[in-house]
């Protein structure tokens, strides 16, 4: 037999041990959801697309058993949805319950950045005063839009309350799509690198150790992402999330991008 019919080494170790090591199918189950997730939230894998799961099994060489454990754990994180009977698909929201999402987000998320603000170390301030920096010169929408997570998050890391992250992490993944189309079209429309001057004020805020404008400026900064939104809905200028179909890249994972009605 030669070596290209041979089955790759890691290939054979993870069907074999998925089913009898249960370390195995867990490293295994945590490689298979790190891959999706990174996918999803890079765009490549599409709200609506449907999942399947044989087909995922195979592009692992895993058993159906780890794809079905990190299927569950992105549900948890609000990245797929799993009906039964039906199946799995990424998940998707409309305008209507985007802009819910973003209302909420407005009442928590002050919260999140007022609880961790006074926790964030020195290390943690230099880190979130490079991330603006940085997204000042980014060239790319993907850079821009991981950076942009990266620095809203860490702003909230420091605030000891597990859930409510949990809660604003399964948001910022539900609207994901969203965010993409909304900055492309609408702040990057005239192309990278573009500045957001309420990065800046915030970080001020954050620098200066000051709760009560830090939540002000997170308040305002989400909600004005809804009123365009809102706008958009009613006509008023070309919308920024109209056209949410995939984008021009191939899956890895080998899956349909036509969305499932």
């Amino acid at each position: 037999m030669s070596a290209d019919q041979r089955s790759p080494p890691w290939k054979d170790v993870a069907r074999d041990g998925d089913e009898d090591d249960p370390d195995a199918g867990r490293l295994m189950s945590e490689r298979i959801a790190s891959e999706i997730r990174s996918a999803v939230l890079s765009g490549e894998m599409c709200p609506g697309m449907r999942i399947r799961q044989e087909l995922l099994a195979a592009h692992f060489g895993a058993s159906r058993i780890p794809v079905r454990e990190a299927l569950k754990q992105l549900e948890n994180e609000g990245l797929v949805v799993m009906a039964p009977n039906r199946g799995a698909w990424i998940a998707d929201v409309n305008s209507e319950e985007s802009i819910e999402i973003y209302k909420i987000r407005e009442a928590v998320e002050p919260l999140a950045i007022g609880e961790s603000v006074p926790n964030l170390t020195d290390e943690d301030v230099a880190a979130l005063d490079r991330i603006v920096r940085e997204l000042e010169h980014v060239t790319t929408l993907e850079e821009y839009i991981q950076l942009d997570r990266e620095f809203h998050l860490r702003t909230y890391s420091r605030a000891g309350m597990p859930q409510l992250l949990a809660m604003v992490e399964r948001f910022w993944n539900s609207t994901q799509h969203f965010r993409r189309q909304f900055v492309s079209e609408t702040y990057a429309k005239d192309g990278l690198p573009f500045s957001d001057p309420q990065h800046v004020l915030i970080m001020d805020a954050i620098r200066a150790r000051d709760v009560d404008a830090a939540q002000v400026l997170v308040r305002l900064h989400i909600r004005r992402t809804r009123v365009v939104i809102q706008t958009t809905e009613r006509g008023a200028v070309s919308s920024p999330v109209s056209g949410r179909g995939a984008l021009p890249r191939p899956s890895r994972f080998g899956l349909s991008r036509k969305r499932q009605q």
